[in-house]
């Protein structure tokens, strides 16, 4: 399972790309600013999410199925980049936000369980979108993870809101690929 030079070069040229949004930013306002280390990360995530989907979807011979790998990958580089940049329960430095790590454990383990076939793909999905509702409630049970202000029903919200963003997009993954296991898709 190997990739043409073609699409390797392809994809540093987009990751590249898009890591000068940034940089060109950062000579105008002093809002954006990054570390080198920011943009390693942020190179690392873009580029090691794209070979991903070029790799998974390239054995792949039905649209349901890239679809279903492409908005899989979608969620877990969503669920990495804004943990990561501001945190998804209370700020990034909260430590109720590591619990998000075992979602994309879920949906990793449960893909290479099911060997990337479509209807175990589904059913890691599912899996996957479990996790990230328990998460928020987990972090609940442990420790108080935001605020007892009087913005604590706006922070709940906000948490309950981008949870239910990401269960949609793991779900949707997973109806993706019962469709391709459906009609029979199947990685060469």
């Amino acid at each position: 399972m190997t990739l043409p030079l073609k699409n390797l070069t392809r994809l540093a040229l987009v990751t590249a790309f898009l890591l000068l949004i940034p940089l060109v930013a950062m000579q105008f306002t002093k809002e954006v600013n990054w570390t080198l280390s920011d943009f390693v990360f942020a190179g690392g995530l873009v580029f090691g999410t794209g070979l991903a989907y070029q790799l998974i979807a390239s054995q792949a011979n039905g649209p349901a199925y890239r679809f279903g790998i492409g908005l899989a990958l979608a969620a877990g580089f969503l669920l990495i980049w804004v943990n990561g940049a501001v945190g998804l329960i209370g700020s990034e430095n909260n430590p109720a936000n590591l619990l998000y790590a075992g979602v994309l454990g879920v949906a990793a383990v449960g893909a290479l369980l099911a060997r990337f076939r479509p209807l175990g793909m589904a059913r890691a999905m599912v899996a996957a979108a479990l996790a990230q509702v328990a998460v928020p409630l987990l972090a609940l049970l442990i420790w108080r993870p935001w605020s007892t202000t009087a913005d604590e029903a706006w922070n709940t919200a906000q948490v309950l809101g981008v949870t239910g963003m990401f269960v949609v997009l793991w779900v949707g993954a997973a109806l993706l690929f019962r469709r391709a296991g459906a009609t029979g898709v199947r990685p060469a």
